[in-house]
């Protein structure tokens, strides 16, 4: 097993999942890396161990650069079991090892794993501790919410490399380690996805966190993420950082998403018209069918889009199921500084459009009135959805140097 150097003495070492398709409800279509890091100084230290059952792909790395023996530390940023499902069996092959862990994780450790945990040898630090490996520090900084309370980054101070597990990563399985060494257009269309389903309701802890580091004046070289490939190029650091401040802040470009589902295509008819109208207003729109799209792939619409609509048919006096999943789901995501609104049709009774607009409005969005018609929407009625549509992009272009509130 092949591993990788990313400065003198840093190598990854972790595993890569070529088959994973689905990551707690997020689809990974190119599957996914557990990244794991080893520094080999007087003292040796892994950082990170992995999914359960890839602890072997691991330390046949690690054995490639020491004898497993020479380990004093193990790094554990985050408990979440991608993380340390195969944590109990790397400590059988590597004891003694000293865990170094936060507070919160050391709590959440025996959650997952009983009274075993009690017998190891744990060492709770915290932001601003550090351990000396004799040429490298370790500095540990907490970040707490990105995205479990646990969440730690580990800095090595001499290498200028940041390990901060669940930040700027992405599910993406490649046999090269390297940003610069795969298409960045692959790479920030999954960092995009995966800060959208993961992080992007975290948005005011990634600005602290970004701050923080800023205010500790950490210079980075190198980042190491726990899922993905590795930053290591000044501008391509720099790209992956600007984008974590855009996201958090909730910046979007000029383009509306139009998520829907439809029966017997009244609502389609529906969509594409709103799309039409948007168009004619010279703004972007992208058009994502429910239940023949991905979770993972609308909540990045949402995330890259000033403004959602959310469309559907009712259904025995509700809104469509495809439909009630994604707002379940978003709803999770907390999107914010979003335009949004609800549309539809209905056939004897009505009940789904005001069902979604109640939900959208419960996300303290600005919510535009519905816009719902009875069966077959007429020449009239597909009309009065393009205007709806043009409606909306020219808020979205004003979105930004004022905001409009939902009239």
């Amino acid at each position: 097993m092949q591993k990788y150097q990313i400065k003198e003495d840093i190598w990854w070492v972790g595993a890569i999942d070529w088959d994973v398709r689905d990551f707690h409800g997020y689809e990974t279509p190119r599957g996914t890396t557990y990244n794991s890091y080893l520094i080999t100084d007087e003292k040796m230290a892994l950082i990170d161990g992995t999914r359960k059952g890839f602890g072997p792909e691991v330390l046949r790395r690690v054995r490639s650069c020491c004898e497993l023996s020479q380990i004093e530390y193990l790094v554990i940023n985050h408990v979440e079991p991608d993380h340390s499902g195969d944590i109990p069996w790397l400590l059988e092959q590597l004891a003694p090892v000293k865990i170094l862990t936060s507070k919160r994780a050391r709590e959440i450790l025996r959650w997952y794993y009983g009274t075993q945990v009690d017998g190891w040898d744990i060492q709770i630090v915290g932001t601003g501790d550090e351990v000396s490996l004799g040429k490298y520090t370790l500095s540990f900084l907490e970040a707490p919410m990105l995205h479990w309370p646990d969440s730690m980054f580990t800095y090595v101070k001499e290498a200028k490399v940041l390990l901060p597990n669940d930040a700027f990563g992405q599910h993406l399985a490649t046999s090269k380690r390297f940003a610069d060494e795969v298409d960045m257009n692959i790479i920030m269309d999954e960092a995009a996805k995966y800060y959208a389903n993961i992080l992007m309701l975290y948005g005011g802890q990634v600005q602290k966190i970004i701050a923080k580091v800023a205010e500790l004046g950490l210079e980075i070289d190198a980042i190491g993420p726990s899922h993905g490939v590795i930053w290591r190029r000044p501008e391509d650091i720099k790209r992956i950082i600007e984008a974590y401040v855009a996201w958090s802040r909730g910046e979007a470009r000029q383009r509306v998403a139009l998520i829907y589902d439809t029966m017997w295509h009244s609502t389609e008819k529906m969509t594409l018209a709103i799309e039409d109208g948007i168009a004619q207003e010279g703004v972007e729109a992208v058009v994502l069918r429910l239940g023949r799209t991905p979770l993972a792939e609308v909540a990045r619409a949402v995330l890259e889009s000033r403004a959602f609509l959310v469309g559907s048919p009712t259904l025995n006096n509700t809104m469509f199921p495809t439909v009630g999943g994604f707002l379940t789901y978003i709803r999770g995501l907390r999107p914010k500084d979003r335009i949004s609104g609800a549309y539809g049709s209905y056939g004897w009774s009505g009940g789904g459009v005001k069902q979604i607009d109640a939900e959208l409005k419960s996300m303290n969005l600005t919510v535009l009135p519905p816009l719902e018609f009875r069966y077959v929407p007429t020449e009239e009625d597909i009309a009065a959805c393009v205007e709806y549509g043009r409606e909306l992009a020219r808020q979205v272009k004003e979105w930004g140097q004022e905001r409009p509130e939902a009239s």
